[in-house]
């Protein structure tokens, strides 16, 4: 039997009514927030190697500091492409000499052993895979973890239901919706985020407002 398509992105004017009748609450903030736009991001094409190898590169790192990274990395392989094929083609000492620590180096080394394998999957596979699914297919790359994983699933597939229950600024979000004393817990999150499936995404992305609000 033929996999479903999973369509990209989701209406966020329905998800957005839903969380403010199911949560009161949250529904206040967004009020005071405003409406979201759409990601443009859900409907553009895009290198799932390319995209997993520039996460491993950023991690721990200042935005400004990964992308010096990630340029002499390009230029290092002659493409602006991070592909299995480019990683291939330049030496351990070469990828080193880029700024890239032992640590990240042998995360690329797993990322395009595992794209040579045929174990990233495409963007139509990607399409045709649960999240959780996909949670389990990428984080068996060496440097992938459930954020990353996580954070691709809400940006660049606009999956409707992802809630990072490890990630701060949603417990912060969190703890300044409910008026907590202490952050709470990843499991707690994760307890309080039920309250908003199947539109965890989108209350997600309030969060992270309400977190930084100022006003």
């Amino acid at each position: 039997m033929p996999v479903m398509k999973i369509e990209r992105g989701f209406d966020i004017a329905m998800a957005a009514r839903a969380l403010r009748r199911n949560d009161p609450q949250l529904g206040r903030w967004m009020r005071k927030i405003g409406a979201l736009p759409r990601d443009p991001r859900w409907t553009q094409s895009f290198d799932l190697v390319d995209a997993l190898a520039r996460a491993i590169l950023y991690q721990q790192l200042s935005g400004k500091a990964a992308a010096t990274i990630v340029g002499r990395v390009e230029t290092a392989i002659g493409r602006a492409k991070l592909c299995a094929k480019g990683l291939a083609k330049v030496d351990d000492p070469t990828v080193r000499a880029c700024g890239v620590s032992a640590n990240k180096l042998l995360a690329l080394r797993d990322l395009a052993r595992h794209a040579d394998q045929g174990l990233i999957p495409s963007a139509r596979q990607l399409d045709r895979l649960t999240d959780q699914e996909i949670v389990d297919r990428l984080t068996a790359v060496r440097g992938i973890g459930r954020w990353t994983v996580e954070m691709l699933l809400m940006f660049r597939l606009g999956r409707a239901d992802v809630f990072a229950m490890d990630d701060l600024g949603l417990r912060k979000g969190i703890q300044r919706l409910d008026e907590l004393e202490q952050m709470p817990t990843a499991k707690q999150a994760a307890e309080r985020a039920k309250r908003w499936a199947p539109h965890r995404t989108l209350a997600s992305l309030y969060l992270w407002r309400v977190a930084d609000f100022q006003g």
